[in-house]
């Protein structure tokens, strides 16, 4: 995977704060794994396979994000007045206001306002300058955005 990364800056220390707590949480699992051990047979113990479990997913995990990491670039404001990633958008969508981040493709969180670069909202928002109105097609139809304002 040589293709970089996109992430927000505050994406990217999180990543990182994320990388550091699994890291230590490792010392915990192996303490876990050696407590459960001393339970005897291991084929019936339910702690030690729940603790290999959590050890299999953070180490994943752990995976996952260096991969991540190793290609991450933290997002530059260009100076511009357009929407861009790490850009907050607020928008206006049948007379009520609506406010989203626009975040890397593996940052996004639409419960928490923070839309990919590469969904269709955020594509169409890209670029964008206050005023501007951008139509996205949704599983219920068109819905028009119009670009309120930009952080």
């Amino acid at each position: 995977m040589s293709d970089k990364i996109i992430l927000t800056p505050e994406g990217l220390r999180k990543l990182e704060k994320e990388l550091g707590e699994r890291k230590e949480k490792r010392k915990e699992i192996i303490e876990k794994i050696e407590l459960a051990k001393e339970h005897g047979d291991l084929s019936e113990n339910a702690e030690y396979h729940e603790a290999r479990a959590e050890q299999s997913f953070n180490e994943g995990r752990i995976l996952d994000m260096e991969n991540i990491l190793k290609n991450a670039e933290a997002a530059k404001q260009s100076g511009g007045r357009g929407a861009q990633i790490g850009s907050k958008v607020i928008t206006e969508v049948d007379g009520q206001q609506k406010e989203f981040m626009i975040a890397g493709s593996n940052e996004s969180n639409p419960s928490e306002g923070l839309i990919s670069c590469d969904s269709p909202l955020g594509e169409s928002l890209l670029s964008k300058e206050i005023g501007e109105v951008v139509e996205v097609k949704t599983p219920k139809g068109v819905i028009a955005y119009k670009v309120v304002d930009i952080k």
